[in-house]
């Protein structure tokens, strides 16, 4: 028997043991496995080792010498922990180290686990003896999930050096868990060994273990530099569940619209009411559109899956989007006009859209597609003739529903739930005027920017912008100009500081306090992520007005409506039948973009509503000992707090769902938002976490986006997270993720403004154009690509932002 044999001499493991047997085969296969030889029984004698060992062939030391024996890290014996492992050995330590890791395998602890394991012969092993690796980090991973027993999912332990510490169970690891796409599912906020990177390669040298063995692996890795090594492989022994049915259906999840409605993390309560929502408005809106009904419940499962919830944060199914777009009419005469109608920032996959997408109509079936689209055209314009007295029937049943509704503060459980149901049933369940202007606000935007673009160039689009966003009469224009009189009233009152003080201190102001009473009359609804059901409005707590109102003071506030109307003839002149055209389209698409911002108002004053039963509900079911917080309500779905009312509920325990997405909330808060986009293989979410962030990159100092609001402004910029406790100086520029009206305050400091996601529409389009300050929107990741602090340019005409120096 030879007594020493290195890895190409193809080990057997009867003679050279299971683990160095697998290390040759991984070394092999390509895997990057340390220099190692294997001292077999013929390599020990009565007197000592019996054999000259060719350390040259390993390179320099230190080594390693550990045990290989017969039926060690095999699929039932894995023998772990039984043999002793030496480390850090010099070269004239190594036969010493050899015999005494031989001699381990005489231990009681060995002979007592192949007694227990019914295991025959002795159990001396053979030694392996290898060049170590100075690890800068090493640790175990799993290709599969040993606790669980779910396949697919890798879970590391990682520790700073050597691994030996973690092995031995002397240390805990800095825990990993990965999908088999690499997607991140558990990890540490703040790592502190690994990557996310590096724990992505470690989980993908343990899967190609796996493939090359043919069942799950335990590693053993090392990080050597960039180098990563595996040390050991063996399988797992400890039961896994079954290898799911395969399934490869792709899921493409994108934020990078519905981020500016609901940004950041999410409560079950507003996920589940927003869900619904979408359900109700968008089978409303293909009916509209010529859809039959037979077909709408046919697709029943598409409409309820609009959109997917992400590690708490919302997302877009675009799968479910673009079904719902391939059944409408026309779609098979017209593709590539239909898919731009989504409006994402980037082209869905081919394998999605070629999957779902009918082919395109011909003959008699095309001449049929035609005939239905013509129909929906004559619908629309039906429709365009019909929208004033939609908008008044839609206007009276919201009125109705909200002045009908009980006292809050005083109605039972039973009455709360029945004023939820109306509003399903008289509002969500009728949502015409809203969809019916949208649609439209859509044609007459992108009909009369294009005739302005072809007609008078990029003065015709500045003008557009100028005629479309600068309006005084939009809803959204009415806080701006009512802060800049409030403000007025303070800085002549000398209420200033008092402002800085609460409500309390403004008595003596009783023509200011008249106002602020009037302005949360009309807009108590409206606070920072105002469609989340568990922001707090301002009605509750009006410091953010109070804070705006003083900032205002600081500054001239002079509403849009004070400046010189447009010029028509200057911009088409010579051409008065072209100018008459233009005017009457842009000034019919203006009166639909105003509609469209005065009608998203009064969804506000909807989820308002939504949001006080809700509220009072919580207070209800804490009064009964249902809930520990009445606030726990936003940790429940709709169903589950509507079912404990009408006795549909599956559980009677809402305090344990609650306490369990209470602690589900906290570990999702504290992690970085997922990518904008995310692509799947197979169910959406079943057995995944959270997603791996997009990491944060810049790219030169200047970047274009879109111009808003004209103006160039050089300032500091300051970056913006939370309105609420994060400041904004007077003259600085704001630079966040996304707004909402919530932002008043913090608008009201701005000197210009950049904001990563939003179009000419967003708001704060509409409050820059007002407060006569540069806007650029669309800034990809300018919150990790500017710091605050930094001195920037903004152009709000062209919509270049560029670093500057100080």
């Amino acid at each position: 028997m030879t007594a020493i044999l290195f890895p190409d001499d193809a080990p057997h493991p009867a003679v050279a043991g299971g683990k160095a047997t697998a290390l040759a085969r991984l070394a092999a296969e390509g895997f990057d496995v340390p220099p190692f030889l294997v001292l077999t029984d013929a390599a020990f004698g009565a007197d000592g080792l019996a054999a000259d060992l060719p350390l040259d062939r390993l390179g320099p030391g230190p080594y390693a010498v550990r045990s290989s024996a017969r039926g060690e890290d095999g699929a039932e014996d894995s023998h772990a922990g039984q043999f002793d492992t030496l480390l850090n050995v010099a070269a004239d330590g190594i036969a010493d180290a050899a015999l005494a890791v031989r001699a381990s395998g005489d231990a009681a602890r060995v002979a007592e686990y192949r007694r227990l394991r019914g295991l025959h012969g002795d159990g001396l092993p053979a030694v392996i003896v290898q060049r170590m690796v100075p690890a800068r980090a090493a640790g175990v991973a799993f290709s599969a999930d040993p606790v669980s027993g779910v396949r697919g999912r890798a879970v590391i332990s990682a520790i700073g050096g050597l691994g030996d510490a973690l092995v031995s169970g002397q240390v805990d690891g800095e825990g990993w868990a990965l999908d088999a796409d690499g997607t991140l599912l558990d990890g540490p906020a703040a790592p502190t060994v690994l990557t996310l990177a590096e724990a992505q390669q470690v989980a993908a040298l343990a899967r190609r273990a796996e493939a090359l063995f043919g069942a799950p692996q335990d590693i053993e890795w090392a990080f050597e530099g960039d180098r990563l090594a595996i040390l050991q492989a063996r399988p797992i022994t400890t039961p896994l569940r079954p290898d799911p049915a395969p399934d490869t259906a792709l899921v493409v999840l994108d934020n990078s619209n519905i981020i500016e409605s609901y940004p950041g993390h999410v409560s079950p309560l507003t996920y589940s009411f927003a869900a619904y929502c979408y359900d109700r408005v968008y089978r409303s809106f293909v009916r509209l559109l010529g859809m039959p009904q037979a077909e709408v419940a046919r697709n029943a499962g598409v409409f309820a899956n609009l959109l997917a919830r992400v590690d708490g944060r919302v997302y877009y199914n675009l799968g479910n989007w673009y079904r719902a777009l391939a059944l409408l009419p026309g779609f098979r005469v017209n593709r590539g006009f239909m898919e731009t109608m989504m409006g994402v920032d980037e082209p869905l996959p081919p394998a999605l859209t070629d999957a779902i997408a009918p082919p395109p109509s011909t003959g008699l079936a095309r001449i049929a597609d035609m005939a239905r689209l013509a129909r929906v055209g004559l619908g629309l314009i039906v429709q365009a003739l019909l929208l004033p007295r939609t908008r008044r029937r839609f206007m009276a049943r919201l009125d109705g529903a909200i002045k009908g509704a009980a006292d809050t503060e005083t109605a039972n459980l039973t009455r709360l739930a029945r004023d939820y149901r109306t509003i399903e049933a008289e509002l969500l369940d009728r949502w015409d005027a809203p969809l019916v202007n949208d649609f439209l606000c859509m044609i007459g935007f992108g009909l009369s920017r294009k005739m302005l673009e072809t007609w008078a160039g990029a003065r015709g689009l500045a003008f557009h912008n100028d005629v479309m966003i600068g309006q005084g009469d939009i809803v959204s224009a009415e806080p701006v100009q009512r802060i800049a009189r409030m403000a007025s009233l303070a800085r002549e009152a000398g209420a200033v500081d008092a402002l800085a003080k609460g409500r309390a201190a403004l008595a003596e102001y009783p023509a200011l306090t008249a106002e602020i009473d009037a302005y949360l009359a009309a807009f108590g609804d409206r606070c920072t992520e105002e469609l989340k059901l568990e922001s707090t409005p301002l009605s509750d707590d009006p410091a953010p007005l109070l804070a705006a109102i003083r900032a205002g003071a600081a500054r001239d506030m002079t509403p849009r409506a004070d400046r010189d109307p447009p010029d028509w003839a200057a911009l088409i002149p010579d051409r008065p039948l072209r100018r008459a055209l233009a005017r009457v389209v842009t000034g019919w698409a203006r009166a639909r973009v105003r509609d469209r911002e005065n009608l998203r108002f009064e969804r506000t004053r909807i989820f308002g509503q939504a949001r006080r039963v809700f509220r009072a509900m919580g207070r209800e079911f804490h009064a009964l000992g249902a809930l520990d917080d009445p606030r726990d309500i936003f940790h429940l779905t709709v169903q589950e707090v509507l079912g404990a009312v009408e006795g549909a509920a599956v559980t009677s325990d809402l305090r344990a769902l609650a306490a369990l997405r209470k602690a589900q909330a906290e570990a999702q808060r504290a992690r970085p938002d997922p990518p904008r986009r995310i692509l799947l293989r197979g169910a959406a979410r079943v057995g995944r976490g959270a997603a791996a962030p997009t990491p944060v990159t810049g790219d030169g100092d200047t970047r274009t986006g879109t111009g808003c609001s004209a103006g160039v402004i050089r300032a500091r910029a300051r970056v913006i997270r939370d309105p609420l406790t994060e400041p904004l100086e007077a003259g600085e520029i704001l630079v966040a993720a996304n707004t909402d009206p919530g932002w008043i305050a913090v608008f009201a400091n701005a000197s210009a403004i950049v904001v990563e996601r939003g179009s000419l529409l967003s708001h704060s389009a509409i409050v820059a154009r007002e407060l006569g300050i540069p806007c650029v929107v669309g800034i990809a990741d300018a919150t990790g690509w500017i710091d605050s602090g930094e001195v920037i340019e903004v152009d709000g005409g062209t919509g270049v932002v560029r670093k500057a120096d100080d």
